[in-house]
């Protein structure tokens, strides 16, 4: 026996609370629309997993941070699903899927039915064994990916306070995990191989900035070289941890944050994949119509970088999510995803904010000893990507919509003269609804070139037609 739905969404993760919501505003009936999760609890925010869950005092803890309160909506517990109509199925796994039967097996043996699919499968965090290294299973020794994996790390700075934290990697998790590790009086030891932190994003001189300020706060840094192997004892927790370079590091507790690897295996074979991911239109559709993917796990195009890219970041999940059913819902009249890339954090007292790509040339700006600072990236004499710490919320407004709009730039020097001005400037000029043959931003930089050539041609042919129409008007006159 099984169950069948119109809808039916799997994965638990913020990509499935947010859908929920949009079925739900859109009308769905009772009983139409389904969520299967591995996880225990309904969907919920899970950059809080990173930022207050782990903090000493006044923690976030559950309720409060479900789905949508990231996006100051509706905060959806159990009792709104279960008053929406919404079935919520549990702690379950899915062995299997059959997208030309349109129906999923359960591990438990239970076939569930659909009309439309999302995924919404999210990523795994990657092992340590899947580079060589033996350990994960140590007791000391932990990942952070969902609900499960935040409390044991809490349960583990709680019985090793004020002893050694080595965190292994140096991007999102490996920041955030340090800072709350610091603030919670861990001595804090970060390990990466690259050259500076977050390197897939920040340049030298951004990380340069926020690693002397985790410096201040404590933080150790120890770049260019990997973790090769742990010293392990009889209870099988870590002492140690042994590096390339032939240092050793003592060790309480190790917080491994080195990657993630979308969710698809349950899909190839049956769906297009490309670029690690599902591969979806600007509808967020498969390459089977009745299946739709969202989140970490979709490979979309991107219409701003001309190309699609699989992006890893909540922001992305919400809007695909929201998206997705939008299109489901409305076949023939939603438009194709128009997305810009967002990316953001928030650590001790610092918050940063990038839009769009980090390709091109890069430009500085601001006040990199404390106060605000920035950097944009321009391509082919385009701005495509825009960096801003410390701003307020119309400025980080305005970085976006200039990000968007990707104004001309044509002086980099002067771009980095009018640095933050820059985009406030571009932000708030009216939207012109043709291209105007005059000057349309008074930044200095960017230019919309006068088009001469047709004020000449239209010239000539207003005057040979004026002209004309006197020859004709005077021949004419004659004959009255």
């Amino acid at each position: 026996m099984g169950r069948a739905f119109v809808y039916v969404i799997l994965g638990g993760g913020v990509a499935a609370g947010y859908a929920a919501l949009e079925f739900t505003k859109r009308g769905i009936s009772h009983g139409e629309l389904c969520i299967i999760s591995e996880e225990s609890v309904p969907p919920y925010e899970r950059p809080a997993l990173s930022k207050g869950f782990l903090l000493p005092e006044a923690p976030a803890r559950l309720p409060s941070f479900h789905t949508c309160v990231g996006a100051n909506e509706e905060r959806l517990t159990a009792k709104w699903y279960k008053e929406h109509g919404v079935e919520l199925v549990l702690g379950t796994r899915v062995k299997s899927v059959d997208v030309r039967r349109k129906t999923l097996l359960t591990g438990s043996g239970e076939t569930i039915s659909y009309k439309i699919l999302i995924i919404a499968t999210g990523a795994r965090a990657l092992k340590l064994e899947e580079f060589g290294v033996k350990g994960s299973d140590s007791e000391n020794v932990c990942y952070l990916r969902d609900l499960a994996d935040a409390n044991r790390l809490v349960n583990l700075m709680e019985s090793s306070s004020g002893g050694n934290a080595i965190v292994i990697g140096g991007g999102y998790i490996g920041m955030e995990c340090a800072a709350s590790l610091v603030i919670s009086r861990m001595n804090v030891t970060m390990v990466f191989p690259e050259e500076h932190c977050m390197a897939r994003l920040f340049t030298p001189k951004i990380a340069s900035f926020y690693e002397e300020f985790y410096k201040s706060k404590g933080v150790k840094f120890v770049k260019g070289t990997i973790l090769s192997s742990f010293d392990i004892d009889s209870d099988g927790k870590v002492t140690a941890v042994n590096l390339r370079d032939g240092s050793s590091l003592p060790a309480d507790m190790v917080v491994v944050g080195i990657g993630i690897r979308p969710n698809t295996s349950l899909f190839e074979g049956q769906l297009t994949l490309e670029k690690g991911g599902i591969k979806v239109n600007g509808r967020m559709q498969s390459s089977n119509s009745s299946v739709y993917a969202v989140g970490d796990v979709a490979t979309f195009p991107v219409k701003v970088f001309g190309e699609s890219r699989r992006l890893e970041h909540v922001d992305s999940a919400r809007k695909s999510a929201r998206h997705a059913v939008t299109a489901i819902m409305e076949q023939h009249q939603a438009d194709e995803f128009d997305y810009l890339p967002f990316f953001y954090s928030r650590v001790f007292t610092l918050s940063w904010q990038f839009y769009g790509d980090n390709v091109g040339d890069v430009v500085h700006f601001g006040d990199f000893s404390g106060g605000t600072f920035g950097a944009y990236w321009v391509k082919k004499g385009q701005l495509v990507g825009s960096f801003l710490e410390g701003g307020t919320k119309e400025e980080y407004e305005a970085i976006a919509k200039a990000t968007k709009l990707k104004p001309e730039v044509e002086d980099l020097e002067e771009l980095e003269r009018q640095g933050l001005r820059f985009a406030v400037t571009v932000s708030q000029e009216p939207p012109p609804s043709s291209p105007p043959p005059h000057d349309v931003i008074s930044s200095g930089i960017v230019l919309e070139r006068p088009i001469y050539a047709f004020h000449a041609t239209a010239g000539v042919v207003v005057a040979a037609s004026i002209a004309a129409f006197a020859y004709w008007y005077g021949r004419k006159r004659r004959r009255w």
